[in-house]
Order: structure tokens, then C-alpha cells, then sequence
């Protein structure tokens, strides 16, 4: 059956034109929307003095259309005049794609009016301080800082009064909030009025909020949320009681699936889901609607309800789910995603999903510009119009070609491959990679949903009446939900699960490109495949090998390693090995994902001893990624726990793991063959100096088949000057330069190492200035080969065979 698109196509064009005008000054909106209102009208008197056109226009996406008149076959639906110009098909087309650009870009000029009426734009280009009542529009979110700081406070919220250069105003103005953590707005609940002082700054661009508020002190709560909205506040804390006993990944999934609450997902099951394409199925989505829905709708035909009333029930079913997961931009867009998905999936009204999809993208789009700048928005969009294209059709032809026994989950197979097909070049753009474990993923992963999200609703209406009850039933959902992380944990692990790909833009675009040729000669591939068997074989073969990061065969690590740098960005990430495919790991860096993708290119299945030099983020933040992709032997932290929260953080998620963790004492060693790891540094109270964080960090003597590496973590000039009495005397091959090459090195320190090869960890462009010049005139001077990730990417010292120790570069040379 041809799908109708003439819905579509415009509203993709709005899409489009949208995500470029929110981007320019406040006036282009209006314009264009003038234009495109202009350009609608012209094009209705142009079809006006046209003879009328008497059939529809069909987009052939599964097959050519089929036009009728006078009950004779005359193939695609076209009219052209006698000039030789395109008729109705086309005019019609444009008009709505005129029409829909004109709607959105109209409605976004009138949000942007509401939003910018008043001072407050003016006021954060000057950056004025203010005193300002809030209304909250989002949960806050508390984000950990790269350094030995509070974490920061995220949440948007809208003005209602605002006084600042001897002027108070009362607009309607959206802004975002960034303050610092402990001072109170982590607790700021959603929809209620606070009172504060803080300081205008502008937004960027483009951006939903019109100015950056950064308060100075705590907030005062003037009005609290009404009763409703309190009561849901009431059901959401009583739930998270129910499931505390909960095992971890069940106690971070349910409440993700039922009322969109992430915060208690463990980090190392978040890297997993997203390496594996599952992020979907850890918080809210169309999915989750959809089932709600259906189970509702079963629930009301089962205790026989009239059906006049069953719609009424869904609807208010459906309105108190969304309460309960707050009506946000993000729980709308899944709302009426999952609503169209549904659709498409039936048989009967198939034909009216794609028109329904360009409808729904219009309206959510007038409802809220903003999405259109979403990756959210997109990959759920792209996921839907994946359902409505693919998934039917291609679920048939699998169906077809498997035995009669297979036929069923060869249907439910093409569900997340018409999803991931779709989607997978905004992946790309988003995280580089492109995973290959997605469909058997979520294949493994989808019949377990509908259980966990039933169940865990079923105990968040029982949690305000007996938290005992409904930790009872969580129990129930906690069991589906629990596979689901190990499915998550057991498929990122596969080999080749996740494949390299290009960053940003071009890398979308070139992968969009590669799928779009394989769907055109989809076909041609089948026939030729089918003709020679033994193409297909060596074809897979080297797939295989592609995929498979086979350490040596890919080039990276190269033969005979001793210590290798991970690009991780702006932090530390570095390996040593410890056996055929062990290492020791020092540090984590900041991303969990190039993390996950260093360790697998190094080929390390085993980590004998992962070092946490400190608990600054740039060395912590990877952990979840390590704490997955590899077994475990031994965590080993600073005794400083600072930043508080960060400390607090790895002994939580390594408890979870039930890896032994262990403080560091000067003196510890251990062996692994040709390894040592000994201990230099910290004593039990350090110097605070510049930073009691980095003083404290973690200082490692290690031997490695006979190269000699210092490691010195973030140490500053007061702890490296006790350090330096320590080492006096040793010469060492191999210096891993303290804090990033900053400039606080101890030159005696630097001196007295005499290393042949400096390795500094750093991110390119990074707001610190490093590495300094003075750290690295401190190194030419002394003669060291300098090995920089920001310039060479990975990177890693090898002993020859003529027992030279040589730098490598995996990126650059």
C-alpha cells in the first residue's frame, strides 16, 4: 500500500527552514513567515486559474502510485498545462510546504515575541545584577565540575518579576539557572515560585532560554506547587522510597521507565545502554506510552466497560501518566511519537500514519520551536518514520525467508532495525560511533518493557497508599528489569559491539549517505549474493575482521607496549600491561565512551588494578566505562575524599560492582610478571597547597619489562617537592607530566627524573592553557620526546627489539 507523504514532505521542510531561523536575530521568524504566508497565497492563485485536478497525489515509497481517471490506468498522478508547466501535484505540494514554513516559523515568532518582551535581554547583555521571581519549569540537574568545585545546579525556569537599573518589569521571560550545588536549588521543586539575587548573562544563540541567571546565595520559596501537582511530588518521592531496597540496576531502571527518573541509573549501566543503542528503555519514551495506553485500554475491555467509556479512560490514564512523568517538552514529543509508532504498527490505519506523522511534527513544532534543534526530537521522529516505512514491509520479507517457526521474532526483528537504519546518522553526530549490538539488543530487551512499566506503575499508585505494597510489587518489576542491564552490560562487551566512525557532521552525512545507497540497491546486493555464495562468505569474513579490534591487526597498540595514553580529552586516561590481554589503568578521564573505545583497541579484557589518582572528574568520569568493559580486580583511590560528592560517587558505583576498593598507603606493591606497581605518594595527610585534591593524588613507581615510568597524577609544586625526596637518585624513561602540563610543575622534580619520553594527558582547545609553554620549554630542555593527546591522539612508548624505547602516535604521525 503507497503511503501518502504530502504531509510529510512539507512538514520536513518546515523542519528544516525552522532549525536555521531560530538560530538569527529575533526579527527572521516573522519574515519568513510573512514570505512563506506570501508565497502560499501566490501559489493558490496560480492552482485557481488551473483547470481542477481530479486525483491524489501519492508518494511511492514502497511502490509506485497508481493514478485512475475515467476509470483508465494513466500512471503517476500529473497534470501539465499547455506551457509544459507542472499542474496541481506539485503546486499543491509547495502550497503546503509554503503553508506548514509559514505556521511554524509563525508560531515561533510569536513565542519569541512572549519571550523577549521586556528588559531582561537588555539587562543580560550588560549584565546586570538582579533581583528576580521565578517560576521553576524543569527538575533541577546537578552536574559534576572538572575540578575540586561544587557541582553546578541546572535547571530552566521562567520570570514572572524582575527588577534591576532601578526598573522592575513583569514578563514572561524563559531563562536558565546555573548555580552552585549546596546552596539549596537542587531542591527546587518543579512548578513553584522562588525568589533570588543573582547575575544577567546572555544565551547562546538559538537557545530556548533569552538569558543565563547566575545566582548569588540560596533561593526563597515564595509559593509551592498547587495541591495536584503536590501530590504527584508525593506519589514520585513515596516510589523512590519502594524501590531503595531494590538491586541497583533494577532501582535505576524502573523509576526511568515509569516517571522519567534517571538520577538513580548507575553510570556504568548508562555507558552500556548507550553503547549498546538502548538509552530509549532507561527513561520515558513513545514506547513506554504506548504500553501504558494499551494496558489501560486491555484492563478497561477486560471489566467490561461500554465502549464509549474506554476512550475517556485511556485519555485520563494517559493525562495522570504524564503528570506523573511532568508534562515536559520531552514526555509530550513521546506522548504523540508513541501514539503515531502505534499506528503505523496496525494494519488498518497504516496508511494514515505517515499524513499523521507530519502533523504531529507541525504541531510540536508550533507547540514548541525549540524541538526543532533537539537531537531528542529527531531521533524520535527519524524512529517513528522508520515504523512507518520499514518496519511492516520488512518484517513480511524476513518473515518469508526463515522458517515458519522464526517468523514471529523475524517480524519483531525489523522493528529496532527500521529504527536504528534511521537514526543511526544522528547517532553518529552525536557520539562518533556506530553500534552494531542495537537490534539484537533491543530484540532481547523489548518483551521485558511492557512487564517492568506495568508493574512498576502499577507500584507507584500504590506508593502513596503503603510504601511495604509497593516495594512488594516493584520486586515484580525489578526482576524483567534486571535482565534488561544485564543485557545492556553483557552486549557491550561483545566484540565489535561498537565501530569507530567519523565525528560531527561529515561523519552523519556520510553514513546517511552509505545507508541511503545500500536501501537503493538493496535488491541488486540480494541477486548478486545469491548468484556467488562465496562473495557473501569473504565479505563476511571481512566484516569480521574489520569489526573486531584484534589488538596488533588494526595497528594499535603497536608490538611491544609499555605504557599507552588514552585520547580521553581534557584528562588523564593511562595503561599499562599486566599480561597477554590485563592491564593496570590509571585513570578514567572525563568520557566514559572514548574510555571504552582506548581499552578496546588496546585489546584489555582484565583490569588487574584500576588507580583513581583522585576524584576530580577529568580522572574519575570514565569509571563507568572501565567498571564495564572489563573485569575488575581492584579499585585503588586517594585517602583524600575530595570533591566530596565525586569520592562518594566511586564508592558507590565500584560497591555496586562488588569490586574491593582500597585506600592507597605509600609502600603497597604489586607484581604481574614483567609489571610492578608501587606506591610513592600520598602519606595519610598531604600538603592542601594550591589543591588538597591534587596533592593527594596517587604517585606510582612502575616497572614494565624493564622501562621505568613515573606517574604523578595532578600532584602541585608542594607535594611534588616531598616527592622529590622519595625519587632522588632514580632515573626514570618514562615521565607521565603532572596536572595536564600545567605550569605548577616542580622543576627539581622534572629535573631529577631525567626521563627519555614525557607524556602529557590534555584536551585541544582546552580552557586551561595547557600543556604551559613553561612546562614545555622545562622538557626540551632536559632532552624528553614530548607525546601530547591533544596533538597526537592515542598515544603509547614501545621497546624495540634493539631494546630502545620509541614513541608512537596513533592519530598524526
Amino acid at each position: 500500500m503507497p503511503h501518502d507523504a504530502r504531509l510529510l514532505l512539507p512538514a520536513v521542510t518546515a523542519w528544516a527552514v525552522l532549525v536555521g531561523v531560530l538560530t538569527g536575530p529575533g526579527w527572521l521568524p516573522a519574515v519568513v513567515a510573512g514570505g512563506a504566508l506570501a508565497l502560499v497565497a501566490s501559489l493558490l492563485a496560480r492552482m485557481a486559474r488551473l483547470a481542477p485536478f481530479p486525483g491524489p497525489l501519492h508518494a511511492a515509497v514502497d511502490g509506485p502510485p497508481v493514478g485512475r481517471h475515467r476509470g483508465r490506468a494513466s500512471g503517476p498522478a500529473r497534470r501539465v498545462d499547455g506551457s509544459g508547466r507542472a499542474g496541481h501535484p506539485v503546486l499543491l505540494v509547495l502550497a503546503l510546504a509554503a503553508a506548514a514554513v509559514g505556521l511554524v516559523c509563525g508560531a515561533a515568532a510569536l513565542h519569541l515575541a512572549v519571550a523577549r518582551a521586556g528588559p531582561v535581554a537588555g539587562w543580560a547583555q550588560e549584565r546586570a545584577v538582579t533581583g528576580v521571581e521565578l517560576v521553576v519549569t524543569t527538575e533541577p540537574r546537578v552536574l559534576a565540575r572538572a575540578d575540586e568545585r561544587d557541582p553546578l545546579v541546572i535547571l530552566e525556569a521562567r520570570v514572572v518579576r524582575a527588577s534591576a537599573r532601578g526598573q522592575t518589569a513583569r514578563p514572561r521571560t524563559p531563562v536558565l539557572v546555573i548555580a552552585t550545588a549546596g546552596e539549596g536549588w537542587e531542591e527546587a521543586a518543579w512548578r513553584s515560585r522562588l525568589e533570588a539575587v543573582g547575575r544577567w548573562s546572555p544565551a547562546e544563540p538559538g537557545d530556548r532560554a533569552v538569558a543565563v541567571l547566575v545566582p548569588r546565595g540560596p533561593p526563597t520559596t515564595l509559593d509551592r506547587p498547587i495541591a495536584l501537582l503536590r501530590g504527584v511530588d508525593h506519589v514520585r518521592d513515596r516510589f523512590r522510597q519502594a524501590v531503595d531496597p531494590l538491586p541497583t540496576d533494577p532501582r535505576g531502571l524502573v523509576p526511568g521507565l515509569v516517571i522519567g527518573d534517571t538520577s538513580l541509573t548507575p553510570p556504568d549501566l548508562t555507558q552500556a545502554m548507550r553503547d549498546t543503542g538502548m538509552t530509549h528503555l532507561s527513561a520515558v519514551s513513545g514506547s513506554n506510552v504506548a504500553i501504558v495506553a494499551g494496558g489501560v485500554a486491555l484492563l478497561a475491555a477486560r471489566l467490561g466497560l461500554p465502549r464509549g467509556w474506554r476512550l475517556p479512560v485511556v485519555l485520563v490514564a494517559l493525562l495522570g501518566f504524564i503528570l506523573l512523568c511532568r508534562p515536559e517538552p520531552s514526555v509530550l514529543r513521546a506522548g504523540v511519537m508513541g501514539a503515531v509508532g502505534l499506528m503505523a504498527l496496525t494494519g488498518g490505519r497504516r496508511r494514515a500514519s505517515l499524513p499523521t506523522l507530519g502533523a504531529a511534527v507541525i504541531g510540536l513544532l508550533c507547540l514548541d520551536p525549540w524541538l526543532a534543534r533537539s537531537y531528542g526530537f529527531a531521533l524520535s521522529t527519524l524512529a517513528t518514520l522508520g515504523l512507518v516505512l520499514w518496519a511492516r514491509p520488512w518484517g513480511l520479507a524476513m518473515a518469508a525467508r526463515v522458517p515458519r517457526w522464526a517468523a514471529l521474532p523475524a517480524r519483531a526483528a525489523a522493528v529496532p532495525l527500521a529504527a536504528q537504519v534511521i537514526c543511526a546518522p544522528v547517532i553518529v553526530l552525536l557520539q562518533g560511533t556506530v553500534t552494531t549490538v542495537a537490534v539484537l539488543a533491543n530484540l532481547l530487551a523489548a518483551p521485558l518493557v511492557p512487564p517492568t512499566t506495568i508493574l512498576g506503575v502499577v507500584a507507584a499508585l500504590l506508593a502513596p497508599l503503603s510504601v511495604r505494597l509497593a516495594t512488594a510489587v516493584a520486586w515484580l518489576a525489578a526482576a524483567p528489569a534486571w535482565v534488561i542491564g544485564r543485557i545492556a552490560r553483557v552486549c557491550s562487551r561483545l566484540p565489535g559491539g561498537t565501530l569507530e566512525w567519523w565525528d560531527g557532521a561529515v561523519g552523519a552525512w556520510a553514513l546517511a549517505a552509505v545507508t541511503v545507497a545500500l536501501l537503493l540497491t538493496r535488491r541488486w546486493w540480494s541477486h548478486q549474493l545469491g548468484r556467488r555464495p562465496w562473495v557473501a562468505a569473504a565479505a563476511s569474513c571481512a566484516v569480521v575482521v574489520w569489526v573486531v579490534p584484534w589488538p596488533g591487526l588494526t595497528g594499535w597498540p603497536p608490538p611491544g607496549w609499555v605504557v599507552a595514553g588514552c585520547d580521553v580529552g581534557q584528562g588523564d586516561a593511562f595503561v599499562l600491561p599486566s599480561g597477554a590481554d590485563g592491564a593496570v589503568v590509571v585513570d578514567t578521564g572525563p568520557d566514559p565512551g572514548a574510555m571504552a573505545d582506548c581499552l578496546r583497541l588496546l585489546g584489555v579484557r582484565r583490569v588487574e588494578l584500576l588507580v583513581l589518582t583522585h576524584f576530580h572528574s577529568d580522572h574519575v568520569g570514565g569509571l563507568a566505562a572501565v567498571l564495564g568493559a572489563a573485569e575488575v580486580g581492584e579499585v585503588l583511590v586517594t585517602p583524600v575524599q575530595e570533591p566530596a560528592e565525586s569520592a562518594a560517587s566511586v564508592a558507590a558505583q565500584v560497591g555496586a560492582a562488588g569490586i574491593p576498593l582500597r585506600v592507597a598507603r605509600p609502600g603497597d606493591r604489586w607484581t604481574w610478571g614483567d609489571t610492578a606497581v608501587t606506591v610513592l605518594w600520598p602519606t595519610p595527610r598531604p600538603p592542601a597547597g594550591g589543591s588538597a585534591a591534587n596533592n593527594a593524588s596517587i604517585v606510582l613507581d612502575v616497572e614494565v619489562s624493564g622501562a621505568r615510568v613515573l606517574m604523578t597524577g595532578d600532584l602541585e609544586p608542594e607535594g611534588a617537592r616531598l616527592v622529590g625526596r622519595l625519587t632522588e637518585g632514580r632515573d626514570y624513561d618514562v615521565l607521565k607530566v603532572a596536572h595536564h602540563g600545567s605550569a605548577a610543575q616542580d622543576e627539581r622534580l622534572v629535573r631529577q627524573a631525567r626521563p627519555e619520553i614525557a607524556l602529557i594527558g590534555v584536551g585541544e582547545d582546552n580552557d586551561f592553557g595547557h600543556p604551559a609553554p613553561s612546562a614545555l620549554s622545562l622538557l626540551s630542555e632536559i632532552g624528553a620526546v614530548v607525546l601530547r593527546t591533544d596533538l597526537h591522539g592515542d598515544i603509547a612508548v614501545v621497546r624495540d627489539a634493539g631494546g630502545r624505547l620509541v614513541p608512537h602516535a596513533r592519530e598524526g604521525g
